[in-house]
């Protein structure tokens, strides 16, 4: 079905050096204006964000520093996008939360003439969300084509989160999944083990999300001021966010989790602590020896005729 179209829509996506709206930079914009007679233009651009792209940022859109290098800053071209996209209406994927804010913000710090004033904003993935609801009610519809009685009683709802697994497994034997990396499998499996590793993608350590497991396996903050970075990292460069966080509004299996890294990290400084003097006096003692050494050394002074004549003369 073709668009009706008043004026012309702008959809477009972005590609960023991560996702904090204030702090990441674009790498890559691409628009695909369509016009109310159904033309199409479009405009693709990479850009120099004048900062380094994180790995994981770089294994999820497959642009990396060097791909960029030459690349025109955000503010050289920064008129020319606004100029592209013109009067027309907005749309994108996600549009709302991610793409039109960190728009927004490499146009206030280019200082480009452009504004959302007059204009409608289109986000497909909101359209998605809505009409697929994902309830355990929707659920039950979609794969067993049934209507979910007595929804939000306990066992009318742990029975057909039952049946939804079936017929799940049913739907998705042999099907392909390819996440974000490229990387092709088949997941939905009939084993137990096999279905969490895949149900649990993001790897949370704490179950809230609070802190997850990194590519590395390495505990991380996962939000905040720290997002990414490892707990242990936090909490050397600010020991005080563990207090913070053990006297916030946060659950408590999160801080006993963090309560947990915690300990452990103290124990490994500590050890690691208990070994320096040990060392110290041992380097402390080999320096006194060659000290001593080189000391004996300089003063040995070969014993002349003159000097035995001296001493002979001295005390007869």
């Amino acid at each position: 079905m073709e668009l009706k179209l008043k004026k012309p829509l702008a959809f477009f996506d972005l590609e960023t050096t991560g996702i904090n709206i204030s702090a990441d930079r674009i790498v890559e914009i691409s628009i695909l204006k369509v016009l109310p007679n159904a033309e199409e233009q479009v405009y693709t651009k990479r850009i120099n964000p004048l900062m380094p792209i994180p790995a994981e940022s770089s294994m999820f859109h497959g642009i990396y520093d060097e791909d960029i290098i030459d690349a025109p800053t955000f503010q050289a071209i920064s008129q020319e996008v606004a100029d592209f996209i013109g009067d027309a209406d907005l749309a994108g994927y996600n549009s709302n939360k991610f793409d039109i804010p960190m728009l927004m913000e490499e146009f206030l710090r280019s200082g480009a003439d452009f504004s959302l004033e007059n204009r409608v904003f289109v986000d497909v993935q909101n359209i998605f969300h809505q009409m697929e609801q994902r309830t355990l009610k929707a659920a039950y519809k979609f794969y067993c084509n049934e209507s979910l009685e007595n929804a939000h009683s306990a066992e009318a709802d742990v029975r057909a989160t039952y049946e939804v697994l079936k017929a799940q497994l049913t739907k998705y034997e042999g099907a392909v999944y390819e996440d974000k990396h490229g990387k092709q499998s088949v997941p939905v499996v009939n084993d137990v083990e096999a279905l969490s590793d895949f149900t649990n993608m993001t790897k949370p350590v704490d179950f809230a999300g609070r802190i997850v497991y990194n590519e590395d396996g390495v505990e991380v903050i996962n939000f905040g001021k720290h997002k990414g970075r490892p707990v242990t990292e936090v909490f050397d460069v600010e020991p005080s966010y563990y207090a913070w966080m053990q006297n916030g509004d946060f659950p408590l299996y999160t801080k006993k989790c963090l309560e947990i890294i915690w300990n452990r990290h103290r124990s490994a400084k500590k050890a690691a602590k208990s070994t320096e003097p040990i060392h110290a006096a041992e380097d402390k003692k080999q320096a006194k020896k060659e000290f001593q050494k080189q000391e004996n050394k300089s003063q040995a002074t070969e014993i002349t005729n003159d000097m035995l004549a001296s001493l002979k003369n001295k005390f007869g």
